[in-house]
């Protein structure tokens, strides 16, 4: 007959051991995430820019998921009201003495380009690295995680897979922060 034993009987109770972590080596979610201000978002660290992130892209994926807007209408009522607010500003600026408009504003600076540029080609060169097939684990890995993206894809439409994605890139990391002993 095994005997059972009871939390009053362990000389060393669980209530008083350490925290194990099964994480990243015993570092804390926040360290792992970054320790940055996007580390404090995805924590929930700070409720009111977390809350308007998530509020922001529910509205956007309700417009289109719900509302059935389409992307391009979307784009031309903004390009039509950007320009009408611009026209209106550089008109009224004589009138109200304000500045005009600066198109240098408007304009992406060089460095900021170079570095997109840099993503890109660094994003490429991976890409190709891996489709070479030198490192078949890699290569397998990458085409088994793009067939099973595929897969789901494919009971999803990819507005409603975006945002499945956020929602869980929103909530999962918190969850686990509090609840990682459980």
């Amino acid at each position: 007959m095994p005997i059972y034993s009871s939390d009053s009987d362990d000389p060393h109770p669980s209530h008083l051991a350490p925290t194990r972590r099964s994480l990243a080596h015993n570092r804390p979610m926040h360290a792992i995430l970054g320790g940055g201000k996007v580390a404090d978002i995805l924590l929930w660290r700070d409720k009111t820019i977390t809350g308007s992130i998530l509020i922001g892209f529910t509205l956007i994926w309700s417009l289109f998921e719900v509302m059935e807007y389409n992307i391009v209408t979307l784009l031309c009522h903004i390009s039509m009201s950007i320009m009408l607010i611009l026209f209106i500003w550089s008109m009224g600026a004589g009138f109200v003495d304000w500045n005009p408009p600066d198109f240098r504003a408007f304009m992406i600076s060089d460095s900021t380009f170079r570095w997109l540029c840099g993503k890109f080609n660094y994003i490429l060169v991976k890409f190709y690295e891996i489709s070479s097939g030198k490192d078949f684990r890699n290569f397998f890995l990458a085409i088994t995680f793009l067939w099973i993206l595929s897969v789901i894809g494919s009971y999803f439409s990819s507005l409603n897979l975006l945002y499945l994605g956020f929602v869980c890139l929103a909530t999962l990391p918190a969850l686990y922060e509090r609840y990682h002993n459980e």
